[in-house]
């Protein structure tokens, strides 16, 4: 299974790039976007992953605005080039390694297509490996890293056209790889009950006008943190060329991470937070974060009941939907994930924008919650 990767001296064990170190069905390899306009108008998702050892790939491009989200999805057998992103009408292409990449949806049969170029502003941030058991079984084993920058392009949908300008649409790349749960449960294993997994996870990456602030946490259900990213990282707006390398060592990594949320009663959603950035001198910045706009994450496969990932769905396929979001149950399995445009202000005044996302299953010692999915009262 050679391909292109192979002309590199990039190895880091003796078999061919396309094959994985690991056998485990859970490996996969993801691309994933945000974008979002500085005044909330709308946000954009889109997703990618290949799974080697499923033999599948697909993908996802979402936008919520007007108060409706639509969605696009596509899945077809991983091609043999892992290089080759490409699901029918979708494709993304490295322009120029951690610094440009575009991201072209064809026309297709569900209206919704158009072309996207991500431009960087920073420099990459890796963040810690991210490594969890359930019991004996190995759930997550991940490396990621993110990196800020802008979009430019355009995209249509249900007759509509969005014209997308790098002055005023900031986003996020976020790429990982390893092993996490996806497609259908493993039919090896023997069943476990929902309330015996339990997930807290907060991610607030924010663009300011003369940095950008990188955060993540996650937490179990005593409220304990079993991981945590940041940092804060200095922008190149003039050119990405300036940009001194994959990461940057004018990067700051904090000393720690905080947070305060307050939650919409009824719902798992944040009505309000406030996250702490806090220095290895000790000095904390509180940043407090008001959302704009919601998106939910199934729009682009995450927990999504018929287009979940890593779920096979023959050769080629592709499939749209839409829906109005303040129709949704708030309260619903597949709407829990969520990413959040939200106006950031610092205890100086400071204002950016960027994005809260939230995973939370089960029980949450901090913020009252005793089930898998009872709400916030």
């Amino acid at each position: 299974m050679l391909s292109k990767l192979d002309d590199y001296p990039i190895h880091q064990i003796p078999q061919p790039i396309a094959q994985p170190l690991s056998g485990d069905r859970n490996t996969y390899d993801r691309y994933w976007f945000n974008g979002y306009q500085d005044d909330g108008e709308f946000y954009l998702g889109i997703g990618a992953a290949l799974y080697p050892n499923l033999g599948i790939l697909d993908c996802g491009v979402s936008i919520v605005r007007d108060g409706e989200q639509h969605a696009f999805h596509g899945s077809c057998r991983a091609p043999k080039e892992p290089t080759d992103v490409r699901v029918g009408p979708f494709q993304i292409e490295v322009l120029d390694p951690m610094k440009r990449l575009r991201v072209t949806l064809d026309a297709n049969e569900t209206g919704i297509d158009g072309q996207l170029t991500f431009t960087a502003r920073t420099a990459c941030i890796q963040e810690g490996r991210q490594t969890l058991h359930h019991g004996p079984r190995l759930l997550m084993d991940v490396t990621r890293f993110a990196q800020f920058g802008r979009w430019e392009g355009e995209l249509r949908y249900a007759g509509k056209t969005v014209k997308i300008d790098p002055a005023r649409v900031y986003g996020t790349k976020d790429r990982s790889w390893g092993v996490r749960p996806v497609g259908p449960p493993d039919p090896a294993v023997a069943p476990q009950p929902p309330t015996a997994f339990q997930t807290y996870f907060l991610w607030a990456p924010t663009h300011w006008k003369n940095r950008c602030t990188h955060y993540g946490v996650f937490e179990d259900e005593h409220a304990r943190m079993w991981h945590w990213d940041g940092a804060i990282l200095p922008v190149y707006d003039r050119s990405p060329d300036d940009i001194p390398g994959t990461e940057d060592a004018g990067v700051e990594a904090l000393g720690a991470v905080d947070h305060a949320i307050e939650y919409l009663p009824g719902t798992r959603r944040a009505g309000r937070a406030t996250i702490g950035l806090v220095r290895k001198t000790g000095a904390r910045e509180a940043i407090t974060l008001e959302p704009l706009l919601c998106f939910r994450m199934k729009g682009i496969g995450y927990h999504h009941p018929t287009w979940g990932h890593g779920v096979w769905k023959g050769e080629l396929a592709i499939g749209g939907e839409r829906w109005k979001c303040d129709e949704v149950d708030p309260m619903a399995f597949e709407n829990q994930h969520i990413q959040q445009v939200v106006r950031a202000t610092s205890a100086s005044g400071e204002q950016g924008v960027g994005v809260l996302e939230q995973i939370c299953f089960g029980p949450h010692a901090r913020y009252g919650f005793k089930e898998f999915l009872d709400p916030a009262r």
